[in-house]
């Protein structure tokens, strides 16, 4: 397949959900094998961060994130948007930003989806970038256990299994291809567990958050709104990986296997990958 880049700018606003400030992102077009490219324009001399240059090892997990860059030229909460860019197949994008990190919306990546194709998508004449394992490459930290084995196309087999009533133990195996990115793993919002949500506050995150973005999961489900889907944190899971794999700067073909996998363990098999 060819590479593929939107025809016409982006306007996304709205506010990050760690931070609470106010966020800011213009997506344009890019020429071809550029890759995704974030471009701060409320730092002087307007800083630029390619994926496709990013090392091994300048990946990092911060607690409920996934945050690229250092110092005061980072990129916060990365996972959701380049999921929607992953899943829509968009190799070559720049993204202009007014502060460091990423809107919220609505705590999925469907907005994301939803104003990309109202945007349009436009075939490049380079062929796309593509990672194939040969053989399984994996990670694991205490339960938490993530591989890729080799596979012609991308598919994921996550397991959740989370100590709470209204979550418990959640599978979902699915062929990720565009279609089935938009209509069964885009929708589905980030979540916290209730008795989590005062504690996250203290340490100065989810400030951005409340009930419409975030699933806080009570005993007996989600407070203030209604599921997606019957099985909606596996799917979120499946998000966040999909977004965290998107750093590697190239589609990847193969089987992901998680069990109980977040954005620390995602970013190793990344590092993994890219020194592979």
């Amino acid at each position: 397949m060819n590479e593929r880049t939107i025809k016409t700018p982006v306007l996304i606003e709205g506010v990050g959900l760690q931070t609470g400030e106010k966020a800011k992102i213009v997506l344009k077009s890019a020429p071809a094998k550029s890759g995704i490219t974030f471009i701060r324009t409320d730092i002087e001399g307007l800083p630029s961060l390619s994926i496709k240059e990013l090392i091994p090892g300048s990946t990092v997990s911060k607690e409920r994130r996934t945050v690229i860059g250092s110092g005061p030229f980072e990129i916060q909460t990365t996972e959701h948007f380049l999921a929607a860019l992953s899943g829509l197949g968009i190799d070559n994008a720049n993204v202009e930003m007014s502060g460091a990190e990423i809107p919220g919306l609505d705590g999925s990546a469907r907005e994301f989806v939803d104003k990309i194709i109202s945007s349009g998508v436009e075939e490049q004449s380079s062929s796309r970038e593509v990672i194939s394992v040969e053989e399984p490459v994996w990670c694991e930290d205490g339960p938490a256990f993530l591989a890729v084995f080799p596979d012609k196309g991308f598919r994921i087999s996550y397991t959740l299994a989370y100590p709470h009533p209204a979550i418990g133990t959640q599978f979902l195996n699915i062929d990720i291809n565009e279609e089935s990115f938009i209509k069964e793993v885009a929708p589905a919002r980030t979540f916290c567990l209730e008795a989590e949500a005062a504690e996250l506050l203290k340490r100065g995150l989810g400030k951005g958050a409340n009930y419409d973005n975030t699933l806080v999961m009570s005993s007996s489900g989600p407070i203030k709104t209604t599921l997606r889907f019957k099985d909606e944190p596996v799917r979120h899971k499946v998000l966040d990986l999909i977004g965290d794999l998107a750093l590697l700067g190239a589609q990847l073909n193969g089987h992901v296997v998680a069990i109980r996998s977040g954005h620390k363990l995602n970013m190793e098999l990344v590092r993994r990958l890219k020194k592979a």
